[in-house]
């Protein structure tokens, strides 16, 4: 990646890292669906205004298929998803799960984009499933029903990113990076309004967390995901995924410093197994080549030493034990 990929990619990842903060804030105020559909409604309204004063046409009638299923897919489900364990994860192990993508992208990328799915990355994905059992304590206990049902969605909302991404790619390549922001949140928001009303918010929270919410929609959203998908066209979906090797870090620094969240020793041991999981997946494909040959010059040398045991068994030096080896005489005899 190029200077400006990766001052998108640091930007991206601070931002969409205080995303969990704003969700664990906003949820338990006005309900999952609420946060959820207020951030990307909100921000595909903005970006839609945006548009118009810049005179860009994203082809909204064109490209409506493709914003409803990359809408879907890469806003509005996972922030439904992630606004649901919101309520009761914290948003630091939110952050943490979030850093599955990457996994989910290279699974998603092998079966649709004929990419190669190797031993390297099934480690990976291995991995980053055992670093998810370390986080959350599966397996330690018998975990509460409402923790496992939310861990579970944010492990969903990681196999969304992961569609979104290969779905851009190989159906929606041509439609512009800026048309998919915000023709995507547009789409994602008005299909998910009506659970606004299913579930509306008390009016007195409404009113305080209001400023909260045009924040986080604006930052979160509209901006973030501008550039994310500026990235996505300059450096493909699987590297555009490495995004969130760094949000795990920047949120759980924002979790512990404005909501006052612990950061304890299995976080951060589940952390570097996650993110070690996602760099093995998306590490370049060269590391495959050097294995391989690594693999064959080990195999080699140790047939080589085979070959020159068995050859020096069959014929050893003069004076050697062995078949034909000729003894010397006792020591002490003339």
């Amino acid at each position: 990646m190029g200077a400006l990929d990766v001052a998108l990619l640091l930007s991206i990842s601070a931002i969409w890292g205080s995303s969990f903060m704003f969700m664990r804030y906003l949820a338990p105020a006005v309900g999952p669906a609420f946060t959820a559909d207020m951030r990307t409604l909100i921000a595909g309204i903005i970006l839609g205004f945006f548009f118009l004063a810049i005179r860009f046409r994203p082809g909204w009638r064109r490209n409506a298929g493709h914003f409803v299923v990359i809408g879907l897919l890469n806003a509005g489900i996972p922030a439904l998803l992630y606004s649901f364990a919101a309520l009761s994860l914290p948003a630091s192990v939110e952050a943490i799960l979030n850093a599955l993508s990457p996994l989910f992208g290279a699974v998603f990328s092998a079966i649709w984009l004929g990419e190669r799915f190797t031993v390297r990355k099934i480690v990976g994905l291995a991995l980053g499933l055992a670093g998810v059992a370390l986080v959350t304590g599966l397996g330690t206990g018998p975990g509460d029903g409402t923790t496992l049902l939310s861990v579970a969605a944010c492990v969903l909302a990681t196999v969304c990113y992961g569609l979104a991404g290969v779905y851009i790619r190989k159906k929606a390549p041509h439609v512009k990076p800026m048309a998919v922001a915000g023709g995507s949140q547009l789409a994602a928001g008005l299909i998910m309004l009506p659970l606004v009303f299913l579930a509306p918010p008390p009016a007195g929270e409404l009113i305080r967390v209001a400023p909260v919410i045009l924040v986080f929609a604006f930052l979160c959203n509209a901006v973030a995901f501008l550039m994310y998908f500026r990235l996505i066209s300059s450096a493909g979906p699987t590297k555009a995924l490495t995004v969130t090797f760094l949000i795990p870090v920047s949120g759980m620094v924002i979790g512990a410093l404005v909501l006052l969240e612990p950061v304890t020793a299995r976080m951060l041991m589940g952390t570097l197994v996650i993110l070690a999981g996602s760099a093995l997946v998306v590490a370049p494909a060269f590391l495959d080549r050097a294995y391989t040959a690594v693999y064959r010059f080990i195999i080699a040398s140790f047939r080589g030493a085979n070959r020159e045991k068995r050859f020096s068994a069959r014929n050893p030096p003069p004076g050697a034990d062995g078949p034909g080896a000729v003894r010397e005489d006792p020591p002490g005899i003339a």
